[in-house]
């Protein structure tokens, strides 16, 4: 039972993305951030205070290869007010699973 979690989690870390690019995100309303310009201000503010917290050895980690510091990042950000793009925030195919993240 606990190697099937440990292989969950690896799994789990192993399908996050690149998470800097504003055209993954969108507000809690639905908007897009590379939408609108007053958004996207606010979501270069929210990077530039989440790049450091991301990168911080309490929160994430030094190196902005890691999955580690991806899924600080993405926590940072969400708490800023900007969510994943559902569907598009993670490498899966969407044959198999027939847009499962959207519903």
């Amino acid at each position: 039972m606990r190697l099937m979690a440990v292989v969950g989690v690896a799994l789990s870390l192993g399908c996050i993305s690149a998470a800097e690019s504003p055209s993954n995100y969108q507000s809690y309303s639905g908007i897009r951030v590379d939408t609108d310009p007053v958004l996207l201000a606010r979501y270069d503010k929210s990077l530039r205070w989440c790049v450091p917290e991301a990168g911080s050895w309490r929160r994430g980690s030094p190196d902005p290869q890691s999955l580690h510091y991806n899924a600080a990042l993405r926590n940072c950000l969400y708490r800023h007010g900007f969510v994943d793009r559902g569907v598009y925030a993670y490498p899966i195919p969407e044959v198999y699973f027939e847009h499962f993240l959207d519903r």
